[in-house]
């Protein structure tokens, strides 16, 4: 009997938590801009971070509920592999931890908050390689009958989870930040008034050489032509990791490509541009390009030139450990990135010869 009785309040808690989630789920979702989120942030005042946690405290419920309803419903059998289950229960936890906080009534209640959002960020740093092992139990679920152009529903709802995750990981991280008592020179939370692509794309390029050496032992070297000087407003980490993602691919065509010539590897080149209305970064390699066949699949989540490091190591946590490639993602969550604040990515590729990032 005392089983029993568990097992029920058990399913009624999951039947009240299912009907919570979905309310909040059909709520609507608030928009914030850069420009928005720079001025407010500007004066990181008790008021001021008390109201911006007010407003997450209602926010943030809201889009996690919209991803854990998603997580649910996804073609194919997705939904049911153990990974993306993993992923969904970690979005049902956040949504828990949220809903179960008190009303935010004053700065120590505001500080507890922040505390909580944290954890959370900490929660789900390993969503992206997770859901990539999800997607990829179902590729070897699905074997040599999937077809790419059969599995657009499974893009789409990727492309809208990546974004959505970016937009929570940017409003939880801009909240936090704001707490640090020495901000960086011209920083506003997350967000560098003043940042230099140069300096980044620098930054970027010497990590993912610092992989490459990892992986093979040399690494070409990375040729960057622009301004020093030029700044924009911009979040450095999210310019980082497009950098990082592009510089990686193409530093890893290169160096297959000229494994076995005598020849010193041709440079990968990075050209910063500064225009009237867009400032435009320039990747371009000498890796052999992508067959014409294949362009149509590098912004999809199920397509990798490399082979898949999740067939040897499924065992993610939440510590955030790199690799040259083979998720299949560098692209498309680049291209999110570039898109979240009205910028884009796109390929131009020379088979034979290289490629054109921009």
């Amino acid at each position: 009997m005392v089983v029993m009785a568990a097992k029920k309040a058990c399913e009624m808690l999951s039947k009240s938590m299912f009907e919570e989630v979905q309310r909040w789920g059909c709520m609507k979702q608030t928009g914030v801009s850069l420009r928005y989120m720079m001025e407010f942030g500007s004066v990181p005042t008790e008021r001021n971070l008390l109201i911006a946690a007010q407003f997450l405290h209602k926010e943030l419920p809201i889009r996690i509920a919209r991803r854990a309803i998603e997580l649910e419903t996804l073609p194919y059998g997705l939904s049911e592999k153990p990974a993306v289950l993993k992923v969904r229960d970690w979005y049902l936890d956040s949504f828990r931890d949220m809903r179960s906080f008190p009303e935010i009534k004053g700065t120590n209640d505001e500080k507890e908050f922040t505390q909580m959002i944290k954890a959370i960020k900490v929660r789900h740093n390993n969503v992206v390689p997770m859901m990539a092992l999800g997607v990829q139990q179902l590729k070897k679920e699905l074997g040599p009958k999937i077809v790419h152009e059969d599995l657009d529903e499974i893009h789409q709802f990727l492309d809208r989870f990546y974004m959505s995750r970016i937009g929570i990981r940017m409003l939880i991280g801009q909240h936090v930040e704001l707490h640090n008592p020495n901000p960086p020179p011209h920083c506003v939370g997350y967000i560098h008034t003043k940042m230099s692509p140069v300096e980044v794309a620098q930054n970027a390029s010497d990590d993912a050489r610092a992989i490459c050496l990892r992986e093979y032992g040399s690494a070409p070297a990375v040729n960057i032509y622009g301004d020093p000087n030029f700044t924009f407003p911009y979040v450095p980490t999210h310019l980082q990791l497009m950098v990082f993602e592009l510089v990686k691919n193409s530093l890893r065509a290169v160096q297959e490509r000229h494994m076995d010539s005598d020849r010193v590897s041709p440079p990968v080149r990075i050209i910063v541009a500064d225009g009237i209305e867009d400032v435009t970064i320039k990747v371009s390699d000498e890796g052999g390009g992508i067959a014409r066949s294949g362009l149509p699949k590098i912004f999809t989540y199920l397509y990798s030139t490399a082979r898949n490091p999740l067939d040897e190591d499924s065992d993610l946590g939440t510590g955030e450990a790199v690799i040259m490639a083979g998720y299949g993602y560098g692209l498309p969550i680049s291209r999110l990135y570039a898109r979240y604040f009205g910028g884009d990515l796109q390929i131009i590729s020379m088979e034979g010869y290289g490629e054109l990032i921009i």
